[in-house]
C-alpha cells in the first residue's frame, strides 16, 4: 500500500514540475474572475522585441493586457498559438497580447515566434521577465485589466483565456 502511495505522490510531482502544465479544473479555478483586491502587477520591466527594439512594460499601462509566457519547445505552447494569434487579432488595438519567449536561445524564441503572428513578441532567453512576474512554468497566462490588476493567471484553456479578456473589454 505504501508503495502504490509513493507512486501516486512521485506522480503527482513529475506533473507538477514538468515542462508543460495540463489542462484541468484546477488549472481553471486558479484562473478565476477578478477580485477587489487583485494585485497589481508591477509593469517596470524592459525587454528585446523580435525586430532588436526595445519594449517597455510600463506601456501596457492604460488597456487590458495578456502576457502569455512561452518557451519554442514546449508542446503546450506550440498547441496554443494558433488561440493565442485568434486573440491578439480579434482584440487588436483594445487589449495588448504580448507573448515573452524564454528559457532558450534568442534564434529559437526568434524562429517559433516568427510562426505566431498577432501578438508582440518578447525576447527573453534567461527567464529574467518570468523571474520579474513569478512564473515558474509555460504556458502561463498573466491577464491584466486596464489598471494592472491581475483578474487571472497561469495554465488556461483558448476558451477560458478568451472568456476572460471577453470579461475585460465587456
Amino acid at each position: 500500500m505504501r508503495v502504490k502511495a509513493l507512486a501516486a505522490l512521485l506522480v503527482t510531482a513529475a506533473l507538477l514540475l514538468s515542462s508543460c502544465s495540463t489542462d484541468g479544473q484546477a488549472a481553471e479555478d486558479a484562473a478565476a474572475a477578478p477580485t477587489a483586491n487583485a494585485e497589481v502587477a508591477d509593469l517596470a520591466f524592459t525587454s528585446e522585441t523580435l525586430d532588436g527594439g526595445t519594449f517597455e512594460g510600463e506601456s501596457l499601462a492604460g488597456k487590458p493586457a495578456v502576457l502569455w509566457f512561452w518557451a519554442p519547445w514546449c508542446p503546450t505552447c506550440r498547441a496554443q498559438a494558433g488561440g493565442v494569434s485568434t486573440l491578439a487579432k480579434e482584440y487588436d488595438g483594445e487589449v495588448a497580447v504580448v507573448g515573452v519567449g524564454g528559457l532558450s536561445a534568442p534564434q529559437d524564441i526568434r524562429d517559433f515566434a516568427d510562426q505566431v503572428d498577432g501578438p508582440l513578441h518578447l525576447i527573453d532567453p534567461k527567464g529574467e521577465i518570468w523571474k520579474h512576474f513569478g512564473v515558474q512554468a509555460q504556458s502561463t497566462y498573466l491577464v491584466l485589466d486596464a489598471d494592472g490588476h491581475v483578474v487571472a493567471d497561469g495554465y488556461m484553456d483558448d476558451a477560458v483565456l478568451a472568456e476572460r479578456v471577453s470579461e475585460l473589454v465587456g
